[in-house]
């Protein structure tokens, strides 16, 4: 086994934001190696994060954007379960950052389950249009069907789509990343965005 410094401890502490004893407890299993404790940590938070998806989150703040000109802006509201928790500079930035994203992305829908039925059936009938010059066997047809809805909803619900600042994550992930990093369980629950003249 791989003697485990304390410069080690700090640097794993410093890239995961978890506790001291976790990073040194995960340089342990990893025998050392860096890159595997860190997914080792990130594993262990999600599946942590996953426990506490249950749990009431009444406490939280709004949080807002106006972009440069005051010509559009939003509100988002961010939930956790304690006060502490929404005043710490990490759960702020969060939610200016995902006010920031509704401006820029304009979501319609926080999540899939908010999309009405006739929006999503209106959604397949123009796939299946569009697909009917093709001559594919219907299972290939609704497979394409599938994979194009999958874009629809990364494009209007706020949850899956690509975070603005890290295109290789959704806002869905983000928030699990911050509901392990924090320790809480972190809802989204609403949103509006303003346009002048919308």
């Amino acid at each position: 086994m791989a003697a485990i410094s304390a410069s080690m401890v700090k640097e794993l502490r410093e890239a995961t934001g978890a506790g001291i004893l976790d990073c040194k407890t995960a340089l342990e299993l990893c025998d050392g190696d860096f890159d595997k404790a860190a997914t080792h940590l990130r594993e262990k938070g999600l599946a942590a994060a996953a426990k506490r998806s249950g749990r009431d989150a009444r406490e939280g703040i709004i949080g807002s954007y106006i972009h440069a000109g005051a010509k559009v802006g939003a509100l988002v509201e961010v939930n956790c379960e304690t006060d502490f928790v929404a005043r710490t500079d990490v759960f702020q930035e969060m939610a200016h950052d995902l006010a920031m994203q509704i401006v820029a992305a304009r979501p319609v829908y926080l999540a899939t389950e908010d999309v009405p039925a006739e929006v999503i059936e209106e959604e397949k009938r123009v796939y299946r249009a569009q697909l009917e010059d093709l001559d594919k066997p219907a299972n290939v047809v609704e497979r394409i069907v599938e994979g194009k809805l999958a874009k629809f909803y990364g494009a209007v619900c706020l949850m899956e789509q690509p975070f603005i600042k890290d295109s290789a994550i959704t806002v869905k992930e983000l928030v699990q990343q911050q509901n392990a990093q924090l320790g809480e369980n972190v809802v989204i629950r609403r949103f509006v965005r303003f346009e002048i003249g919308d």
